[in-house]
């Protein structure tokens, strides 16, 4: 019994070091022209997690997307200073969002661990390729990168330019602008909002995806859903800070250090209460 105790505690502890969920939070996401969103990197669980520890040199795109749909790169934003934050001052009137993709990191985990994360993050072909091939006992070489983004909003105008692909590697797509007023919806489509996932333009089928909110009482909650077979989902609206997340992992072939390579999407905002979902 102690030694099962002890397996789940490193097994929490390695999770908890590797970092779940990362993503970008704006200290509001309603804004005036002319203010200054202050925008920091957060990594853990259940969307509350701690300040990100790394800087600019983990940066390999940082963007501004601005109502228009021009792309500004921002990585002068971030110093080398560890835990450094983005302080944006936006000009225009619309929706804004912004784009971050990491460098890779390495990550080396035994067996049970790495069998325990897959589970977890319902990757079922690198748990079949590592039964089929035999790999079940050996560790888990990994390389990892974050793919994320947030959407904010400037005054009333609500524009389009985040209902459209990105740069980044693995893509979770607004099928409509999250800020737009109920009213405007169909619907049929309420209580519902509707996201597709690409991974390098491609659809995906069957990614696990999981969505996080406050629920009634405050807390944190979280619900999972899956990808159809053109990579589209469709999940709960729940008014308040909302956020979006999933992990793709491909086999590497010849690399001398790892043996796969993940990618951890995200992308956050807020369902305004103000247009309450019509039940």
């Amino acid at each position: 019994m102690r030694k099962k105790s002890l397996l789940i505690c490193l097994l929490f502890v390695t999770f908890s070091l590797f970092g779940h969920e990362f993503w970008l939070q704006p200290a509001k996401y309603f804004y005036t022209i002319r203010e200054i969103a202050d925008i920091s990197f957060r990594v853990g669980e259940n969307f509350t997690g701690e300040n990100w520890s790394g800087n600019r040199e983990k940066i390999k795109m940082l963007a501004h997307i601005q109502p228009s749909g021009t792309s500004i790169d921002i990585a002068d934003r971030v110093s080398l200073t560890k835990g450094d934050s983005i302080k944006l001052p936006l000009q225009q009137e619309g929706t804004h969002m912004i784009l971050f993709n990491s460098t890779n990191s390495f990550i080396d985990l035994e067996p049970d661990k790495f069998k325990a994360y897959l589970e977890e993050d319902g990757l079922q072909e690198a748990l079949a390729y590592r039964s089929k091939n035999g790999e079940s006992l050996k560790n888990g070489k990994e390389y990892y990168q974050r793919s994320v983004k947030t959407i904010i909003q400037v005054g009333n105008e609500r524009t389009d330019a985040c209902t459209e692909p990105t740069p980044l590697p693995l893509d979770i797509i607004p099928i409509e602008n999250p800020y737009k007023p109920v009213g405007s919806r169909p619907s049929q489509d309420l209580p519902t909002m509707r996201f597709r996932i690409l991974f390098k333009g491609k659809a995906i089928p069957n990614l696990l995806v999981r969505t996080w909110f406050r629920n009634e009482n405050g807390q944190i909650a979280m619900e999972t859903y899956r990808t159809n077979g053109r990579g589209f989902v469709a999940v709960k609206r729940h008014s308040g800070k909302f956020m979006v997340s999933t992990v793709y992992m491909e086999r590497l072939n010849g690399d001398t250090k790892a043996d796969w390579q993940s990618y951890w999407a995200s992308v956050n905002f807020e369902y305004s209460s103000f247009f309450p979902v019509t039940k």
